[in-house]
């Protein structure tokens, strides 16, 4: 259903906020509360409350002198550090919107990045460089002076200290509203112009308000080991900066060293993806690790699969939380798992005020049972994607009081307690012989093989049913069991629809920085040179 000439997200209204307060003026009254506190730490480098806001306030008023203000963009490409939160809480406090750009996108979808979200000034570190320098002629956008490297000497580009060094760090507050621009998330896209979701203060203010039911408080001494671009770390990262707690920033993901420093520093919470967990629980060495300290786990942006979930539950003390959502806002799930060990195949239940509905193709709602594509709505989602008014209104589905929701694009169904199972990727499942088949289904029994650790199912393309699933596992170190093994093992278990065509082994899956496993690089050479692709 769709009432006429909706257009753009509804927000809510002021009054739905009488108690906000933004991420800036709390870190503000936190260097008063805790001024010799560790706010943020890197590589052995610290800064406490008090000097975490004196940076952020030059930043603001750096940024302030060069005529950024309210609504202006401000795009930073580099690793995790100090610095960088600086420099975006720097940016918030101005009232910039704050554009973190993946530094696993291309070149080129940088430059699209960056032209689209309309950037005044771009933070640069020299890791990250070769993928600006082949148009950094055509940043025409970018305001004199807006280029600033951190740790590199070039013509044209101002040192970010030297840049800085003049400002005084008296408090600096720019007045920001519940609805002003908080930060652009561009999507992962591969193929077009990446969307940049646009998220406003009030929907970033409410991580440190909800987060307390995670335990979350001015002792948190939180470990960020994913990039800082990614949603993923932000909504973690910002609940323990909104709490006035201590955030550790890892520059990359390295498992030895998540345990050394979740040991050394006492660390109670951490935000981590499945394959995290899974390669931090296969460690030789986690049992020799004191983990005592940690209260809260949570993991997202995939689902992490039951039999981990039961492993972390049984040997990681603390609770565990898997959280189920889009980064556009909308519905989304937790699931404790401490507390449902039978519904560890699941990602929980609606929280947070959230609701969550089946659709079927038509887009009427399924009852209890049945699978459809999910759609979710909240009291905060984002405004849109930045400039994409068509592709914002793609997402929209509307229930018979006229009340909107975000369709996920994700396959599932709500069982009978009300836990959500949840499937595949719409654009994942494999119709076969005009059924529909669940690579998560598969995959999960596949999981249950003594030799296979990990897999991925996609559907290749077959004459007789127009598409087939196919396993892509990577076998048990020594291992020798064979792929017609396993393929017989696992058809000898699935219905008719679901059976195999073939099973094919490989060292590894490819994964996105976050963990996520890239099914259309692994589809790509089965369906190279045909007009259709799933």
């Amino acid at each position: 259903m769709s009432p006429p000439d909706a257009l753009l997200v509804p927000q809510p209204t002021l009054e739905d906020f009488p108690d906000f307060v933004s991420i800036p003026l709390r870190l503000a009254r936190h260097a008063v509360d805790f001024p010799d506190k560790r706010a943020v730490v890197c590589e052995g480098r610290s800064r406490s409350w008090h000097e975490f806001d004196r940076r952020i306030n030059k930043i603001a008023r750096t940024l302030a002198g060069m005529g950024i203000g309210k609504g202006d963009k401000i795009a930073i490409l580099a690793g995790n550090s100090i610095e960088y939160l600086e420099t975006f809480m720097g940016g918030l406090r101005a009232g910039a919107c704050v554009v973190p750009l993946s530094t696993m996108a291309a070149a080129d979808a940088l430059e699209k990045m960056l032209d689209d979200c309309d950037a005044k000034l771009l933070f640069l570190s020299d890791q990250y460089r070769g993928l600006v320098e082949p148009y950094d002629s055509r940043l025409t956008k970018l305001i004199p002076g807006g280029r600033i490297a951190y740790d590199f000497e070039r013509r044209g580009w101002h040192d970010f200290e030297t840049w800085l060094a003049e400002a005084n760090d008296l408090p600096f507050e720019m007045p920001l509203g519940q609805l002003d621009d908080f930060n652009i998330i561009y999507s992962s896209g591969t193929t077009g112009l990446p969307k940049g979701i646009l998220h406003t203060h009030a929907m970033r203010d409410l991580l440190a308000v909800r987060f307390t039911a995670f335990d979350y408080g001015p002792d948190t001494i939180s470990l960020a080991s994913t990039p800082l671009y990614s949603n993923t770390t932000l909504v973690a990262v910002l609940a323990t900066l909104g709490v006035g707690g201590t955030t550790i920033l890892m520059p990359r993901s390295d498992v030895a060293k998540f345990l050394e420093i979740a040991e050394r520093e006492r660390v109670t919470h951490a935000m981590l993806v499945p394959v995290q967990y899974q390669r931090i629980l296969a460690h030789p060495d986690f049992r020799k690790y004191d983990l005592g300290s940690f209260k809260c786990k949570l993991s997202t942006s995939a689902p992490l699969r039951a039999a981990i979930k039961a492993d972390a539950v049984k040997r990681w003390p603390g609770r565990l939380i898997e959280i189920y959502g889009l980064t556009e806002g909308g519905g989304s799930c937790t699931l404790e798992a401490n507390l449902h060990p039978d519904k560890l195949h699941t990602v929980g239940k609606p929280g947070l005020g959230s609701e969550i509905v089946v659709l079927d193709e038509q887009g009427s709602v399924l009852p209890q049972g049945e699978v459809g594509e999910l759609a979710g709505r909240a009291l905060v989602m984002m405004k849109g994607y930045y400039k994409q008014d068509d592709k914002t209104r793609d997402l929209f589905w509307y229930d018979a009081q006229g009340r909107l929701f975000f369709k996920s694009g994700d396959m599932g169904r709500i069982d009978e307690d009300g836990f959500i199972v949840l499937l595949d990727r719409k654009k994942d499942m494999i119709i076969s012989g005009g059924f529909n088949v669940y690579a998560a289904d598969i995959e999960v029994l596949l999981l249950k093989h003594p030799d296979i650790v990990d897999t991925a199912v996609i559907g290749i393309p077959s004459e007789q049913w127009g598409e087939s699933p196919l396993a892509l596992c990577v076998r048990r170190d020594g291992a020798r069991v064979r792929e017609a093994e396993v393929k017989e093992w696992a058809n000898g278990q699935l219905s008719k629809t679901q059976r195999l065509v073939g099973v094919e082994f490989r060292d590894s899956l490819p994964r996105s920085t976050i963990g996520k496993i890239m099914k259309r690089e692994l589809r790509e050479p089965y369906w190279a040179g045909r007009s259709a692709r799933i």
